[in-house]
């Protein structure tokens, strides 16, 4: 029974492993990029703590309306709603849906990084704590609970064989 029990829990745990290793590359291979949503300046739509995923488009492709991702300096990324556009100039005008205001400074196109084409609630919140000491902690906590729920059981009923054995000898 508790060998049993060991392999539905370590069948779940790797299920969920498998889930969220599908859910983090799979989008990476067919050219998304990832980030995760610090601020809430997108909500409702995107709420603090979500996974966007954007892809280079060509800009001649981008509308008033979309929600793009753009380097702002350095690493530092904002995804955000376009508001206009100004061929002239090269440059893009956007705004947080959540800001009563337009952002201080247009988007030269050459910082798009790509148009959002969907996110997934929650997700984020992973991504920022697993890169924090707690969440490495964590990563391998459930790692050495993976690893016991597999072979607990065979050493355990080794140990009931051996005892067993013994019992039987005397």
């Amino acid at each position: 029974m508790f060998k049993k029990v060991c392999n539905i829990l370590s069948g779940i745990i790797l299920a969920l492993l498998a889930i969220l290793a599908v859910v983090m590359i799979a989008p990476a291979l067919l050219g998304f990029k990832s980030m995760a949503v610090l601020s809430g300046s997108m909500t409702p739509k995107i709420p603090v703590g979500s996974v966007v995923y954007a892809k280079a488009v060509d800009v001649s492709e981008l509308e008033v309306g979309d929600i793009v991702t753009y380097r702002l300096s350095g690493d530092t990324m904002v995804t955000h709603r376009i508001i206009g556009i100004d061929e002239e100039a090269q440059q893009l005008h956007t705004q947080g849906d959540a800001n009563e205001t337009e952002d201080a400074a247009p988007v030269a196109f050459t910082n798009v990084v790509g148009k959002v084409f969907f996110h997934l609630p929650l997700l984020g919140y992973l991504t920022i704590y697993a890169k924090t000491p707690i969440g490495i902690a964590a990563i391998c906590g459930v790692l050495i609970v993976l690893i016991l729920l597999i072979f607990l059981p065979d050493i355990l009923s080794g140990e009931d064989k051996k005892e067993t054995d013994r019992k039987q000898h005397t």
